[in-house]
């Protein structure tokens, strides 16, 4: 039960995210470095921000659904978590001049990855033990 509730946190996180990238993308986009150029710019910040990571909510939030996919999303929380860590770490040593705003979207992902790394652990020992 708690992986499903830490699952279902991170899909709030990612809708709350998703309608804000959606509803206010010339807001999200400046805080995250982005200048959006013309309907083309907007709507490819829209569906790629917005739409993936309603996506992402979607997935988190399939254990409520359905009991038998709690592992299949926390190992995509897991896999999507660690590949961002991965490449936002490259984009730390390859550029410069990162925003506050990045900064705080890399904490929250190096937090997340963190954690669904220790449930993924938890749970896979008491499979073990069990």
């Amino acid at each position: 039960m708690t992986t499903k509730i830490y699952l279902a946190i991170v899909a709030l996180i990612y809708l709350a995210l998703a309608i804000w990238c959606t509803a206010d993308s010339g807001t999200t986009s400046e805080k995250v470095g982005f200048e959006l150029k013309g309907g083309s710019g907007q709507s490819e910040f829209v569906a790629v921000y917005g739409g993936l990571e309603f996506g992402m909510a979607l997935i988190f939030l399939m254990p409520l659904v359905w009991n038998d996919s709690t592992r299949f999303a926390l190992m995509a929380c897991l896999l999507i978590h660690g590949s961002l860590v991965i490449f936002r770490t490259i984009g730390y040593f390859t550029f410069s001049d990162i925003g506050s705003f990045t900064h705080r979207l890399a904490a929250g992902e190096w937090v997340i990855f963190i954690i669904s790394v220790v449930i993924w652990f938890m749970q896979k020992q008491s499979t073990v033990d069990g």
